[in-house]
């Protein structure tokens, strides 16, 4: 009998993993599924294995025969294979040089008081508007444009051009669709470059044109990777993480009384939170590996769980449990090892300006609308919710 399993799984609830995944943790570490395009590959749902593998040298981006590798959707820019197979260790140990600087415990904190800014204006905004009110457009969405744009020097009046071209290359069910929008991302990415070079500011952009060594093809593929992350899953944790608080209503209200727990309560938000319903960025085995009882072989996607790998009642005893007291640090929604997230400290210090502001201007803050009524991004890798009505 075939046991494999077919991705994306449905989802019942979105605060929650879906019931098979689920079950199929209770099964052991790996499992053998079939993506949304047809494609096998394993997926792997146990803490301990994913943050062994997320540090492992055996798994990469690239595959030797990009073409014919498997694939988890449609999205020329998440749902396949990137980078040079023969040079992934090095590019990749590249760019995390040239980037990290950029994202310094330095620059976070000089980058915390505009970050601060920013979130006020939005507040402000919000609380002038008619109930009930958006929160995903509001402020969920804005907010990271606002700090990325700032961040890399891009003009904000042109976020609903370069908005638009990244959701299309993020969708995972048009191909032709996600391929057109990003050479036009990458078109624009060239565009930003050659403005830098003439006007140059002080931002990542600019810092990066002056770099020796750097080409203006390399600055603008950068450029447009941190636009894509830089906003994506900030936007998405904001908007899901602000729905964990208004379900769980004494977690609300302990922040609310105790602003103090809020850096701490950041991380088990993230961990809380599910991942994508299918899987997360697709993996590809470099060498033969064993994962549990599994011989995995070279080539073969692997799909590394995060989201269930932060439910591991291994690893987080009662996993589905909201508990702002929890020490959750260890969550591995932004990887772990050498390629653990660069933007990380800077995800953390926007959600802390949010939930920070929050609990102080809007402490009876409530849903607005039923909880099945509330509609899931389906054909993006990173998941969300498309709005999020609230009240006060």
């Amino acid at each position: 009998m075939d046991t494999t399993v077919s991705l994306p799984f449905e989802r019942t609830h979105p605060l929650r993993i879906p019931p098979l995944l689920r079950e199929l943790q209770g099964q052991g570490p790996v499992h053998r599924v079939r993506t949304a395009v047809g494609d096998p590959g394993w997926l792997v749902t146990d803490y301990a294995e994913v943050k062994r593998l997320l540090a492992s040298d055996k798994l990469g981006r690239s595959h030797p025969d990009p073409e014919n590798a498997a694939r988890i959707g449609e999205s020329a820019l998440v749902s396949g294979p990137l980078g040079d197979y023969e040079t992934e260790p090095a590019d990749s140990a590249r760019t995390r040089a040239l980037l990290q600087p950029h994202f310094s415990p330095k620059r976070m904190r000089v980058l915390r008081e505009r970050v601060d800014e920013l979130t006020t204006a939005l507040m402000d905004d919000l609380a002038r508007q008619a109930h009930p009110v958006d929160f995903i457009e509001a402020l969920a969405l804005p907010l990271p444009i606002l700090v990325v744009c700032e961040l890399l020097g891009v003009p904000y009046e042109e976020r609903e051009q370069f908005r638009a071209w990244i959701h299309a290359a993020a969708d995972v069910t048009d191909r032709a669709g996600s391929e057109q929008a990003l050479g036009a991302l990458f078109h624009y990415g060239q565009q930003l470059v050659a403005r830098k070079h003439e006007t140059p500011g002080d931002d990542i952009t600019s810092r990066l044109c002056q770099t020796e060594g750097v080409s203006d093809e390399e600055v603008a593929l950068l450029t447009m990777a941190l636009l894509f992350a830089g906003f994506e899953t900030t936007s998405v944790h904001i908007g899901l993480g602000l729905l964990l608080f208004l379900v769980n209503r004494d977690q609300w209200q302990a922040i609310v009384d105790d602003p103090a727990l809020i850096p701490s309560a950041i991380d088990e938000m993230i961990r809380a939170t599910p991942g994508p319903a299918g899987g997360d960025i697709p993996r590809y085995a470099r060498t033969d590996i064993e994962i549990g009882p599994v011989l995995i072989k070279a080539g073969d996607l692997v799909l590394l769980d995060n989201g269930a790998a932060n439910h591991d009642p291994a690893a987080f005893p009662e996993p589905d449990r909201f508990d702002v007291t929890r020490p959750a640090g260890a969550h591995l929604s932004f990887g772990h090892g050498p390629h653990y997230c660069i933007g990380a400290p800077l995800a953390k210090v926007e959600l802390e300006a949010v939930f920070t502001q929050l609990v102080r201007r809007f402490p009876d803050l409530r849903l607005a609308v039923e909880l099945d009524e509330l509609r899931m991004r389906a054909n993006t890798q990173t998941g969300g919710l498309v709005d999020l009505p609230v009240t006060w």
